[in-house]
């Protein structure tokens, strides 16, 4: 207002001599930032009665009608654009405030990204979708490559896994996937290694991606593949223990009969005769081998997790059968001495037993799991309703007739359990089945 003010004076005193109305222009120049637009009209109408008061020109209606328009227009005009440039202006720092916020936020989450992929321990590499690396972290360049190796990037993805060729060889066009899969890796020095690779595909500006991760599973291949091999050299140990168990019960009654038969003739008897008592002592010396268990590892399991695990197992199964499953174990049980592979063996082949048996049954089949403490001792019964054993005397011998396969899993089942110094019991219930796992407890010896 004060430049108004200005102007007014300066318009007054050269009135005559020169009109001064344009000066108005500067006002509203400075009036247009701090003003709003109804506010603006006021301003301009305002310097327009000025400029008309002490413009030396006589005002007329035909003409000075026209020149206030005009006076108005320019002032109004001149006030609202540097408003709207104000505004503008204010707009833009604002949203330049706001990039700037967002590209922060960016830059911290690209350098959290980039830090977890080089601090991951499974190896990361993305390409182009010729194969081409772009980036690859260090664990990539361990695993693929070696510290004192050229770097990864610009290198062929396809050279170290072959099996992704038809992965990347697939049209680009198509939707974006992502999937699992298990393939022979080879690293840089010719090396050979099982891969687990998680990838996928995406859309850049640049085009499409293709992005792995890797993750070297041939340790759990070598650890699974031992663990195997020592669970099938201890239960054909155990399986051949059995069968010489057998051959000599057999050689005996036949050593009898041989003994009688020559006691019976005296010193007659033929060549074939004497082949068959040379054929029995040949037998009995097979059977006489000292083929015993391998001593197992034992180590501390928790009973707990061992059998959610089974648990996860037998699901399945469970629901082919339509068989309902009640879980009753007794909280804080305490660790027991097992090896948990073998352990995990002994309640597979009972829970499969007794869902093979509950297949069989019309009315509601159940199969009952329960676990506690016994003093020293944890017990774990397998119970079921599904009609009971006829047998129960020839339950744990093998080569039963009629027994699923080799007719060995209860016997295995029960030489495992007394392996780690406990046992496997079997107690008649009506209308069905239950086995009881006793295994000693740990507490037992702390």
């Amino acid at each position: 207002m004060a430049l108004i003010v200005i102007v007014v004076v300066a318009n007054w005193r050269s009135a005559d001599e020169v009109p001064l109305g344009f000066l108005y222009l500067f006002p509203m120049l400075m009036l247009g930032r701090v003003l709003r637009p109804w506010q603006t009209i006021v301003a301009a109408a305002l310097c327009t009665y000025l400029t008309e008061v002490f413009d030396p020109f006589a005002w007329e209606f035909r003409n000075g009608v026209t020149r206030d328009v005009l006076y108005f227009v320019a002032f109004f005009t001149i006030g609202i654009f540097v408003y709207q440039v104000s505004r503008n202006r204010a707009v833009m720092d604002a949203q330049l405030r706001q990039i700037e916020i967002q590209s922060a936020a960016r830059l911290e989450a690209e350098q959290q990204l980039l830090s977890l992929i080089e601090s991951s321990p499974a190896a990361i590499i993305t390409t182009k979708f010729d194969g081409t690396i772009l980036m690859a972290n260090e664990a990539a360049q361990r695993l693929l490559c070696g510290t004192s190796s050229p770097r990864l990037v610009g290198r062929t993805l396809h050279d170290f896994l072959p099996s992704l060729l038809h992965v990347t060889q697939r049209d680009p066009g198509h939707h974006s996937f992502r999937t699992v899969m298990q393939a022979r890796g080879r690293r840089m020095d010719g090396d050979t290694f099982l891969a687990e690779v998680c990838f996928s595909t995406y859309s850049t500006v640049a085009g499409p991606r293709f992005t792995a991760m890797i993750l070297d599973s041939s340790e759990e291949l070598r650890s699974r593949e031992e663990s195997s091999l020592h669970q099938m050299l201890a239960g054909s140990r155990l399986a051949v223990s059995a069968m010489s168990h057998e051959i000599r019960n057999v050689c005996g009654a036949i050593t009898v009969v041989h003994r009688n038969l020559s006691h019976a003739h005296g010193e007659v008897f033929d060549k074939d005769f004497e082949a068959l008592g040379n054929l029995v002592l040949a037998l009995e010396r097979i059977a006489a081998v000292d083929l015993r268990p391998y001593p197992e590892q034992l180590a501390r399991v928790d009973i707990h997790a061992l059998l959610e695990d089974l648990r996860i197992v037998i699901a399945p199964s469970l629901q082919d059968c339509a068989a309902t499953l009640v879980w009753n174990l007794e909280p804080h049980l305490p660790l027991v001495w097992a090896d948990g592979t073998n352990l995990m063996q002994v309640f597979l082949n009972l829970t499969t037993n007794s869902i093979r048996a509950l297949s069989q049954v019309e009315y509601p089949a159940v199969l009952e799991i329960h676990a506690f403490q016994k003093e020293t001792t944890v017990i774990v019964e397998v119970q079921d309703n599904g009609g009971g054993v006829p047998n129960v005397e020839q339950l744990f011998r093998p080569f039963q007739e009629g027994a699923q396969n080799t007719g060995l899993g209860l016997y295995l089942a029960r030489a495992f359990t007394r392996a780690f110094r406990g046992d496997l019991q079997y107690r008649a219930i009506p209308n069905g089945a239950c086995f009881m796992v006793k295994l000693q407890s740990v507490e037992d010896e702390l």
